[in-house]
């Protein structure tokens, strides 16, 4: 079935969208000593989609990807989760924010050893109450409008504006026109929608370097002693609580509670049965020691 004018037109402004973002994210990715992954043929995962598994089993498809310790050929810790998104309708908006938090928040469960940040970059038009429900779930987000997506591809000419009665060719002439672009010409593009709202790309961009450079502020661990005991009645509960030696100190170990709070207000937690798997979790987080180049 041949692809409509229309559906044509969305997937341009959908990678423009991604192109005015990448640059930021590969610059901030060099600077911190990250790997960012996108769509495109690497290595070390089949195919050219960028896809994550849940702890289900699931996979998910996704658009940016900052990893620590990620090299072409080998997967590494996700540090950030990023996602873009175009709208044209309101009717849309809602599903396509549902459709992001589908994506990222089950990613965002089965690591969260790792606390990764999650963002999104839309555009078009989104509700309001669509951009609060991924602010609430923990998202960043950067808002293009769309009539910041429409001057963006003014600036070479091309009117972007569109409606549901807009006729086929019609839209079928601005794709023509995106096609004949050179590849300076589209880079144009996507920089002149960048730079359109630069307060929401600066706060977008200092909330995830904070969540890359955030500093442990304490680590509290409480090692729990004893066996369940378990009732079927509040009275027998109440009777076994009054009776308990707080004092015996010959109980045997329950399990590791571990909490780990971060300077960016983050905080990973942990239950472990015992020491070992308690150290293994905490030396994920112990800082990497400075590389010496001098000669012992």
């Amino acid at each position: 079935m041949a692809q409509s004018p229309a559906h044509r037109f969305g997937q341009i402004i959908g990678d423009v969208l991604e192109m005015a973002i990448q640059p930021l994210l590969s610059r901030f990715a060099q600077t911190h000593g990250l790997y960012l992954d996108t769509k495109g043929v690497r290595p070390a995962r089949r195919g050219v989609k960028l896809t994550w598994k849940d702890s289900l089993g699931n996979s998910h498809d996704l658009d940016f990807v900052l990893e620590r310790d990620g090299t072409d050929y080998e997967i590494g810790t996700p540090a950030a989760f990023i996602e873009t998104a175009w709208r044209r309708y309101t009717k849309h908006s809602k599903n396509k924010a549902q459709e992001i938090q589908g994506a990222v928040l089950p990613l965002l469960e089965t690591y969260q050893s790792s606390a990764p940040f999650i963002g999104a970059i839309l555009a078009g038009v989104f509700t309001s109450g669509a951009i609060t429900q991924l602010k609430s779930n923990g998202f960043a987000l950067v808002y293009f409008s769309y009539d910041s997506v429409c001057q963006a591809f003014g600036k070479v000419g091309i009117d972007a504006h569109f409606s549901e009665d807009t006729p086929d060719d019609e839209i079928a002439t601005k794709v023509a026109a995106w096609d004949a672009l050179t590849s300076a010409q589209k880079q144009q593009v996507a920089t002149a929608l960048r730079t359109d709202n630069p307060n929401d790309v600066t706060h977008f961009m200092a909330a995830l370097e904070r969540a890359i450079n955030r500093q442990i502020e304490s680590i509290r661990i409480l090692a729990l002693h004893g066996t369940i005991a378990e009732w079927v009645s509040i009275e027998d509960a109440i009777a076994f609580v009054l009776g308990y030696n707080e004092l015996d100190e010959a109980r045997p170990i329950a399990r590791y509670e571990v909490e780990i709070s971060y300077s960016n207000g983050e905080t990973i937690r942990g239950q472990f049965n015992d020491k070992e798997t308690t150290i293994q979790f905490l030396r994920r987080y112990q800082p990497a020691l400075p590389s010496s180049n001098q000669s012992p």
